[in-house]
């Protein structure tokens, strides 16, 4: 969820850039997708507990904009935030609405092929364990021939250093 509020460093210091955090938000999604995670499937609501108190008063009022219209916006527009976001609570109760953060991105394609998946584990794997990675690389890869494998842990080789 941070990676939607994280700031970039614009000037390529040791901070996360804004492609990368870019990045962070796309794999999230993509595994998301590989997992079948849907997070109103899976039944969060959002709560003056795990959302609602935690958020500005004009987010509370943009959600219920979302979920119920303008109307029922102005229902609560007036409120104090913690009345404000108990009522909200209270609106958006079984609407399924999610904060950005929790939804899925909008894509044509809602389904990942196992190669993509394979790609994920890949470059996962090659920063976190390279026995692992290379075990997995030989499955995933198909290699033809002993050259073509050799190749490959070469590449593995000169990444680290």
């Amino acid at each position: 969820m941070n990676a939607l509020y994280e700031k970039g460093d614009r000037y390529g210091g040791p901070g996360v850039s804004a492609h990368g955090i870019q990045r962070r938000i796309a794999q999230a999604d993509r595994l998301a997708r590989a997992v079948g995670l849907d997070m109103v499937e899976v039944g969060w609501e959002p709560t003056v507990d795990n959302y609602l108190g935690r958020v500005t008063k004009p987010r509370i009022l943009e959600a219920v904009r979302e979920a119920k219209g303008e109307q029922a916006t102005q229902l609560i527009d007036h409120l104090k935030k913690a009345e404000m976001a108990k009522e909200a609570e209270r609106l958006l109760d079984g609407t399924g609405w999610l904060p950005e953060q929790l939804r899925l991105a909008d894509s044509a394609d809602r389904e990942m092929s196992t190669v993509e998946i394979g790609e994920l584990v890949m470059e996962r794997l090659r920063n976190l364990d390279k026995i692992a990675y290379v075990r997995f690389a030989s499955v995933h890869r198909d290699f033809q021939d002993v050259e073509a494998f050799l190749a490959e842990l070469k590449d593995l080789l000169q990444r680290r250093t």
